[in-house]
């Protein structure tokens, strides 16, 4: 049974910047989704076009939260996240799944709490199991990191050989 990720904004839009949105498509032993309120917030015209071809191609798929429980998590969580993030971090506790999120402070700290630091997933976390997966290369994924360090998605090591 593969490990369901719920992928918030931010690594959908990291993975779009780095031409790579395709790897969540080819990770064996995960199956990434995305919540509505996630599609909503990638509203930039390029980016909403990778994200739909992405959901066509089966690479991500819709996955609605319609739990009571869900719903009343993500109600609470909405008072101090955005909508995404809580949307996504309430499917996640509630059914157990795994959360991608690069986000710090209170979505991290909220994340630790409900599902604790094994369950979180981040863009570097992603393209290390790519990395591992023999789907790309460590220089591949050295050179995503300078085009997103460009945009201001700063990692803290110099380099993928260190994870390694």
């Amino acid at each position: 049974m593969p490990t369901v990720v719920v992928t918030d904004a931010n690594v959908l839009i990291n993975l779009i910047h780095v031409n790579s949105l395709e790897l969540l498509g080819h990770l064996d032993g995960f199956r990434f989704v995305v919540v509505e309120e996630v599609i909503c917030e990638i509203s930039e015209p390029d980016q909403a076009r990778a994200l739909s071809q992405a959901l066509d191609s089966g690479w991500i798929s819709r996955t609605p939260l319609e739990s009571l429980e869900g719903l009343e998590l993500f109600t609470t969580l909405a008072r101090t996240l955005g909508r995404g993030e809580a949307a996504s971090l309430a499917l996640s506790a509630t059914f157990g799944y795994t959360v991608a999120c690069d986000e710090k402070r209170v979505f991290r700290r909220e994340a630790i709490a409900r599902l604790g630091e094994r369950r979180i997933l981040t863009t570097p976390g992603i393209l290390l199991l790519a990395i591992q997966a023999r789907l790309i290369s460590v220089n591949d994924a050295d050179r995503m990191k300078k085009i997103l360090e460009q945009r201001r998605f700063v990692m803290t090591f110099s380099s993928f050989g260190e994870l390694m």
